[in-house]
This record gives C-alpha cells, structure tokens and sequence, in this order.
C-alpha cells in the first residue's frame, strides 16, 4: 500500500479519534486506526469496541492496500510534519514508512486482520438536526458526568427521546448522576420527518467523542438501528452501542407547579456563588442556602480553612427555607441556561431546586440538596 495524504487533514481527524484509541479496552489494536487505501481515498476506522468511527479522506493512492498503525504515534508524526503531504508506504512484514523528502520514520504496524468487526447499517431511518443545536445539546448533557466507578446504565448513560407526539416535536436528552439531573429539548425543524421509536440510552462517553465531530454549521443525519446510535455527516460516522437498563421516572422532579420561583439576574448570581466556592473542597462540598423575607444568603464553612457569607436581595416572601447544596453543581447549571434572566425554583430543604431560563424553557436543571 502507497499513498500520499494531506497533512492538514489527517492531522484533524486523527486529532479526534484519540479519545476512542487511548481508551484501554480488551484489544491491544484498539490503539491503532485502520486505513485503507483505494481509487482517490482513504477510508479510515477506530473503534474503542463500543464506539466506532469510520470517515473517509481524498488521498493520491498509488497501490491500494491497508494497514493498521497507532493512532497516537501517527497523530504526534504527523502534527509535527514539516511538509503539507505525507507520504505514507507500507513494505514487509506490515512495517510502514512516513516520509517526505528531508524526514523519514519507519514503524511496525499491526496485522489488520485482528482489528474488530465494525457494525454495517442498511436503511437505517436517519433525520436531520442542525449540527450546532445538537453539540449544544450533548455538550448540556455530558456536563453531568457519572460518579466514579457507579456502573448503572442511568448514571451512566444519557436518556435520548423522540417527542413525536407533542407540538413542536422535539427530541430531548436527560441526563442525571444521582445528585443532580438535567434536560434539554431540541425542537425539530418542520422538514425534519423524525421517526418515532423508543427511549434508549447512549453512553455518556461516546457521546463526548461525537461532540468532537459536529461542527458549528450544517446539519447531521442522526438515526437509531437495532442496539446502535448513529450519527453522520458529509464524510464521517460515528456509531455508539447503547445501554440496556431502564432511565428512572424523570417527570414529577422537573415537570411541577407547587414551588416558590424567584427571578434573578443570572450573571450576579454566578458571581456569587464563584465567591461562596472558594472553600468548598472534595471534604467540604456544601454551603448553606437562606431563602427569608427577600433575601438569599449562601454560607460556606469549611473546619479546616475557615467560613464566608454572602448576601443577595431576591424577590421571595415565602417562609424561611434553610438547603445544603454544592454550588460548583449550581455554576455548572447556570451555564446552561443562556438567557440573561433566571428562574430558581425552590420547595423545601427535601426537594429538588430547579433552574431553567426566564424566556427559553428548553434547559431545565434539578439539584437535589445535600445532606449536612
């Protein structure tokens, strides 16, 4: 096999497949990429066994062939390239050479017939999203991260909906990691024809390797085949296998009308809570929320640094509710509400606060409080 590439676009796709080929899984190729040279390109693979990418690059191939080299060492060679296009040739014994006129590398590659099957998708029922939308929504959605080595598919995983029923339709993401839970509803465009199926569940890190493929303008063709989620764009397809296990009843925490809802200005408010976090560490996670007579008070106190206190003039006149909570998971919520106006919603020192946007109701959080 011998082809010549450029190096500025291997270099970005090889970029984004690290997080799928430094992944440890069962099979040492996994660190490696697939390329496969034919006619005017190549067609290239990386898979972490539940994750796949395939894409395709115009290359000049002079004999076709494939080979399987790692991602990591091919990535650092040819970021680091002095010269536009990148001669790659592979001679016996699967050793492979990088050259151009003044640099030449020689590296053993793998034997391509040990790297993975890749799944095949026929007449899958893809629908367009806008692809800036959609980042935006997973981008939302991983920023809830599972909890160390909690292996139930919901912490896990991200639920994905097909809302073909309401006006407009949409499709939504909730994700939660047992503490704090989140959705976001990407209405659908009206020439979306957007099939209607089941709930699944997609891993969270798969997702966040998908993040790294949609790009800020366009659109991407999205779809969902026997146990994958598939999405595709004008050269590349990612395909995640999804999780099996069941997404806890989501609706009575974010969907109720009991509750005192205070309209503040979001950015004062992120603000404060950036101040009241300094003392908060991985021992000392909670501070103190005050809700009385149109103000809130936020009170850190940590034994082993010292304490700090923090007023706000609030549009509440409810009775005194005294919550613990992790304000880094409250910064976090704010930003994923983008409107300049918020609306905290809080019950009682049991209940889930929520927050959302005071005009796009889209973004919902709930934060559940903390035990102190």
């Amino acid at each position: 096999m011998k082809f010549t590439i450029k190096k500025g676009d291997l270099v970005d796709v090889l970029s984004k497949v690290q997080g799928l080929t430094g992944r440890r899984s069962s099979l040492a190729i996994t660190e490696c990429i697939r390329m496969h040279a034919s006619d005017r390109q190549v067609h290239l693979t990386a898979t972490d066994l539940e994750t796949c990418f395939e894409g395709s690059l115009d290359a000049s191939v002079e004999m076709p062939g494939t080979i399987a080299i790692s991602a990591r060492k091919l990535y650092e060679i040819a970021r680091e390239f002095p010269s536009s296009d990148i001669l790659i040739d592979e001679t016996e014994n699967r050793w492979i050479n990088i050259s151009d006129q003044k640099v030449h590398y020689h590296l053993m590659g793998m034997n391509t017939e040990d790297f993975p099957e890749t799944p095949t998708f026929e007449e899958v029922a893809l629908f367009e999203l806008p692809s800036a939308d959609l980042k935006k929504m997973i981008e939302k959605s991983i920023m809830i991260s599972g909890v160390g080595e909690d292996k139930k598919p919901h912490i896990n995983g991200v639920l994905f909906e097909r809302l073909t029923d309401q006006e407009p339709r949409r499709v939504r993401m909730v994700s939660t990691d047992g503490s704090r839970l989140s959705k976001y509803d990407l209405f659908c465009p009206d020439e979306a024809q957007v099939p209607a199926g089941p709930s699944v569940l997609i891993p969270k890190k798969g997702l966040h390797e998908v993040s790294k493929f949609i790009g800020g303008s366009g659109t991407v063709r999205v779809g969902i085949q026997e146990s994958y989620f598939i999405i595709k764009n004008d050269a590349d397809t990612l395909a995640i296998r999804m999780l099996e296990g069941q997404y806890p009843q989501y609706g009575e925490i974010i969907f109720r009308e009991d509750g005192h809802a205070i309209r503040m200005e979001k950015e004062p408010f992120h603000n404060m809570l950036k101040r009241m976090s300094i003392l908060c560490t991985d021992s000392y996670r909670a501070a103190i929320f005050t809700f009385d007579d149109g103000v809130l008070a936020i009170n850190a106190t940590n034994p082993d640094i010292g304490e700090s206190r923090e007023d706000m003039i609030i549009d509440y006149s409810g009775e005194k509710i005294e919550a613990a909570f992790n304000p880094k998971f409250f910064m976090e919520a704010l930003n994923g509400v983008e409107d300049e106006f918020l609306v905290l919603n809080i019950v009682s020192d049991k209940k889930p606060c929520l927050i959302d946007g005071s005009e796009d109701k889209s973004y919902v959080s709930a934060l559940m409080p903390m035990r102190v």
